[in-house]
């Protein structure tokens, strides 16, 4: 998502349902945390959560119009982008609903004891418990799906863990609105109101990573506001886990005979180079998958085919004056690089971007790393010719953490060792595809390497999300009266469990 998440607001909003706007921002989150604590939603049953989670989802649907309206004028998404995302962020508060309905998630675990063994086992029973009070940064291009009630929130919220959520300033009345539906919801259905707080200002967010009371952050921003906030996390006296999703290039490799055959059962320059030009462009560039970085073999044709394609592409307004400001002058210094050649750039002008495609050689890619592994957030890709195997893997060698890396075969290409090759560098490989648009899964995972993330063991999307706000307890030779039910005997609430080193799915 990779914007400043961190950003300085006009000014220090109160939290909602607080009218004193005066409150120093250390106040204001204090309160916030303090209100979120006292909610009581860590001792709520799954089947609770579930439902609460759904009244927040039928909510916001039912609030649809008003939503996405309220979003186009603050950030200048089409509407209809705007309602799809809607339909994502309700879709993924019902899908947490269901996994925590499932159970799984609990890693319900129970060892009978046994004294034959050395050294004795005694009786244990293990499962995950939510962590406390989470804080949540939302992100600038998902004002829905990754804002207030985005997936942190709501993994964090089926996990038991009440949310204070830091509201981005590129959508300020929004983020607003979005909390007093979700509190409407959360009334109406006899839920803890104050399990969902908000609060605004780059010094509420510093104040909220720093609060003892918070147990772990979610953050989708910038490399350099992730960082800050990352290390702070980390200074505390007590320091806390810091969920960060950053920059990510996203690399794509093309390989010889996806180009081969033009018509054939290859993909072929055009084709290529038309799915290129929809994903680096989609939405003014500014998706956390965007492929910003493309392998591409000499004399393939697709640079040629690119700029066709893109030579009716519409310039953008991208969602915030910095934003637009950064890309304009990321875009003119790459470039203006010796090393680099302009392939297209549209028309430029000063509330809009156009699409930009510079190239290099492998050789000068790995010289220049650093520069060219600098996310440029928006619409704009980097491709690098590479003419035989030794600098493409070269090239590859040089690429940092990444949420995702594709490769464009032929059909029965062995890609084997590229792809093996690219494993290391990416949390999810996409063959014969674009990596933006990230499906609600159990089986998606929305993680890479630093700098894509503080984390890579860990998922922002998809059912293990809600990982991030558990941490495991054992009971040992409990009371029966002490044992959360799902670990007690006979399995009352049917989670699945592994018993005696065998797992049962009732």
């Amino acid at each position: 998502m990779n914007t400043d998440a961190t950003g300085i607001a006009p000014r220090d909003e109160p939290a909602i349902g607080d009218d004193r706007v005066e409150l120093p921002a250390e106040a204001r989150v204090a309160l916030a945390v303090r209100t979120a604590a006292e909610s009581g939603l860590g001792r709520s049953s799954r089947a609770d959560r579930g439902r609460l989670l759904v009244a927040i989802a039928d909510a916001v649907e039912a609030h649809r119009d008003e939503l996405v309206a309220l979003a186009a004028e603050e950030t200048h998404l089409s509407a209809a982008r705007l309602g799809g995302e809607l339909t994502r962020t309700s879709t993924q508060l019902r899908f947490f609903a269901g996994v925590i309905d499932e159970g799984s998630y609990l890693e319900a675990t129970i060892d009978s004891p046994d004294a034959s063994l050395l050294p004795p086992r005694p009786e244990l029973r293990r499962m995950l418990r939510p962590l406390g009070v989470v804080g949540v940064f939302a992100a600038s291009n998902f004002p829905f799906a990754f804002s207030v009630l985005g997936n942190d929130t709501a993994s964090a919220l089926a996990a038991g863990c009440p949310v204070v959520v830091k509201a981005h300033p590129g959508h300020p009345r929004l983020s607003r609105r979005i909390t007093e539906v979700a509190h409407e919801a959360l009334a109406a259905a006899g839920g803890p109101v104050g399990a969902l707080q908000l609060v605004e200002g780059m010094e509420a967010g510093v104040a909220l990573v720093q609060h003892p009371q918070v147990t772990a952050v979610g953050f989708t921003g910038s490399t350099r506001g992730g960082r800050a906030l990352f290390d702070l996390a980390a200074a505390r006296p007590a320091p806390i886990p810091f969920y960060g999703e950053l920059g990510s290039l996203n690399p794509v490799v093309v390989t010889r005979a996806a180009v081969a055959s033009e018509g054939g059962d290859a993909p072929g320059a055009a084709a290529i180079a038309a799915g290129l030009a929809g994903s680096f462009t989609r939405d003014g560039g500014q998706y956390c998958t965007k492929p910003g970085l493309v392998f591409v073999p000499e004399g393939s044709g697709i640079e040629q085919a690119l700029a066709a394609v893109l030579g009716d592409a519409a310039p953008q307004r991208l969602l915030t004056d910095g934003i637009a400001a950064a890309f304009d002058r990321g875009s003119v210094e790459l470039a203006e690089r010796d090393d680099v050649e302009l392939v297209f750039a549209g028309e430029r002008a000063a509330d809009v971007a156009a699409p930009v495609v510079v190239a290099t050689s492998t050789a000068a890619f790995v010289a220049g790393r650093e520069a060219f592994l600098e996310e440029c957030f928006g619409p704009l890709t980097l491709l690098v010719r590479y003419a035989d195997d030794a600098g493409l893997d070269g090239a590859i060698a040089a690429l940092e953490g990444s949420l995702t890396a594709s490769i464009h075969h032929a059909p029965g290409e062995d890609v084997t060792a590229l792809a093996a090759m690219l494993e290391p560098v990416a949390g999810r490989l996409v063959f014969n595809g674009w990596p933006t648009g990230v499906a609600i899964a159990w089986g998606q995972h929305h993680g890479g390497g630093w700098p894509a993330t503080t984390a890579s063991v860990h998922t922002s999307v998809g059912a293990t999300a809600i990982r991030r706000w558990l941490t495991p307890v054992a009971w040992q030779d409990a009371p029966a009266a002490v044992l959360p039910p799902e670990l007690a005997d006979g399995n009352p609430l049917g989670v699945p469990r592994r018993e005696d080193g065998v797992l049962h799915h009732p």
